[in-house]
């Protein structure tokens, strides 16, 4: 029997989607089919316990949660108050007792219990970034944007695109208290977006979304500074630089391939990982047939790949070739009112 999928999309609701939208994956012909909507306000940003048993969404009122189906439907638990500004990224811990969330609008960064039944606890810590960025227009003030734990959970790497920082925090799993252990300095007006680690944990790749580049670390836990700067490298080709942003970026699962995509320029980019030193080299940077791509997933086989197209309202659908480095149309678009993330879930057989 084939393994069956979900995914569920988080959209803005200013529109005609309603929240979350719950999608029918086809593994094998890297297509999906819409089959239910759940009412939330504005989910702009989703995430899956590690247990596969809950799923968490940013909404207006803070953090709602949801108990998964064995059909993959959702079962609403609770929303928590952040006692902020509506956030833009989560991630959890390993054992899925705490939940980090990042907030672009107030630069407010918070820490939240997650309790054994899936619901969304009292908030352990919360820290607001301070400082002046570079760019009046954009960057005059902290955004944080994304908030990532490192591969052995010690520390927390928090994307401050308006500071053009990574602050990196200590985290205390017994408190779910955060102190501040060290900061990465990207380049100016770079905008660093997202942070996401090599499956073996030993790379860290930082997209910088103004600079439409990825900065590359090494990572050891056991060196003073931890990461290692050893590339940078362009997420689109060298002509196309212009009026483009780095928005998302999605690592295989035996970490050989990279993908980005790019906002303006509307691509996805490819790049080959050298297992021996860690570097990347672009394969091909190709449309994706719509407008700002603002997230990306690979489906299960990696042999597909989805793009949630934001302002076009559509999630457009690929197939990899890897030797070649070209991504091929496969089908035509679903069509989904200003999506924002995705992310799949494997159903109990």
């Amino acid at each position: 029997m084939s393994e069956k999928y979900v995914a569920y999309v988080g959209t803005y609701t200013h529109g005609k989607s309603k929240g979350i939208t719950i999608l029918d994956v086809d593994n094998a012909a890297g297509r999906m089919s819409i089959r239910d909507e759940v009412a939330v306000n504005n989910s702009s940003y989703l995430a899956i316990a590690h247990s596969g048993s809950f799923l968490y969404s940013i909404v207006d009122e803070g953090i709602s949660s949801f108990r998964i189906m064995p059909d993959g439907g959702l079962e609403y638990l609770n929303t928590a108050s952040i006692k902020g500004m509506r956030g833009c990224h989560l991630s959890l811990t390993k054992a899925d007792d705490y939940i980090f969330v990042s907030g672009y609008h107030d630069g407010k960064l918070t820490v939240l219990q997650i309790n054994k039944d899936g619901t969304v606890g009292a908030i352990t810590d919360e820290i607001f970034h301070k400082g002046m960025g570079s760019i009046a227009e954009r960057n005059f003030r902290p955004h944080i944007n994304c908030a990532v734990l490192t591969p052995d959970e010690e520390q927390l790497c928090v994307c401050d695109l308006g500071m053009d920082q990574v602050k990196v925090y200590e985290f205390n799993k017994v408190s779910g208290k955060l102190k501040l252990a060290d900061i990465i300095r990207c380049q100016l007006e770079s905008a660093p977006r997202e942070i996401t680690f090599s499956p073996d944990g030993q790379y860290a790749y930082i997209v910088c979304e103004l600079k439409n580049y990825i900065d590359v670390y090494k990572y050891n836990p056991d060196s003073k500074t931890r990461f290692e700067f050893i590339q940078n490298i362009f997420t689109v080709r060298k002509n196309h630089k212009e009026n483009t942003a780095a928005a998302a970026i999605q690592v295989s699962k035996d970490g050989s391939y990279v993908f980005c995509s790019n906002a303006g320029d509307d691509s996805v980019s490819l790049y080959q990982v050298d297992k021996n030193t860690g570097l990347l080299t672009m394969k091909n940077s190709l449309p994706i047939s719509g407008n700002y791509p603002k997230d990306i997933n690979l489906f299960p086989d990696e042999k597909h790949l989805v793009s949630v197209n934001n302002e076009a309202g559509t999630l457009t659908f690929f197939t990899i070739n890897y030797d070649k480095g070209l991504l091929v149309m496969n089908g035509n678009p679903v069509k989904i009112d200003t999506p924002n993330c995705i992310v799949l879930h494997k159903l109990d057989k």
